[in-house]
């Protein structure tokens, strides 16, 4: 079998545009999570 296509990475530039989307709250391993929208560093960003 030829190897799976990479899943296309999601960025969100801001908490913003991630509540947008319908994506908010991040959970840290979430396709999107970053920590630098993790105010608080909890794990869960855009809360």
């Amino acid at each position: 079998m030829p190897p799976r296509p990479a899943a296309p990475s999601v960025y969100y530039s801001n908490c913003a545009a991630a509540k947008a989307a319908g994506a908010a709250p991040l959970r840290r391993g979430e396709p999107g999570y970053r920590s630098e929208l993790d105010r608080d560093k909890d794990g869960i960003a855009c809360e």
